[in-house]
C-alpha cells in the first residue's frame, strides 16, 4: 500500500533532489540499501523527509532545507559507496535533478 507523501514543518523555500531510476535485473541487496539511505539520510542536519514511488520508472524526491545540506549527504563514505553499486549493479539508467521549492499546496480528503 502506497505511503502518504511526506509533510514537515519547513516553510518554502526549501530544496528537492529528484532521483529518477530504471532499475537492472540484479537487485541483490537493493532494499536493505534503500533503507540504509533513508536512514542515514534523516540523521543529516537540514535533511527534511523523503517520498518514494516504484513502478516500470523509480522516482526518489528527498526534502532539504538548503544546498549546504544537499553536499554534505552527497559526501557521505556510505552513500558514495551506495551511488558506486548502483552504477555497478542497480540501475540500467538515472537522472538526478536538484530543484529549489518556491511553493507547496497540498490537499486531503476527509
Amino acid at each position: 500500500m502506497p505511503t502518504a507523501p511526506t509533510t514537515f514543518d519547513e516553510q518554502a523555500p526549501y530544496f528537492a533532489v529528484i532521483f529518477t531510476t530504471t532499475q537492472s535485473s540484479d537487485l541483490a541487496g537493493y532494499e536493505e540499501t534503500a533503507g540504509r539511505m533513508e536512514a542515514l539520510a534523516a540523521t543529516y542536519d537540514g535533511f527534511l523527509g523523503i517520498d518514494s514511488a516504484r513502478s516500470d520508472i523509480g522516482i526518489t524526491v528527498s526534502y532539504w532545507r538548503d544546498e549546504s545540506s544537499i553536499a554534505a549527504w552527497k559526501a557521505d563514505a556510505e552513500h558514495t559507496l551506495a551511488r558506486e553499486t548502483g552504477r555497478e549493479r542497480w540501475y540500467e539508467r538515472y537522472t538526478l535533478r536538484v530543484a529549489r521549492v518556491e511553493r507547496e499546496y497540498a490537499w486531503v480528503r476527509t
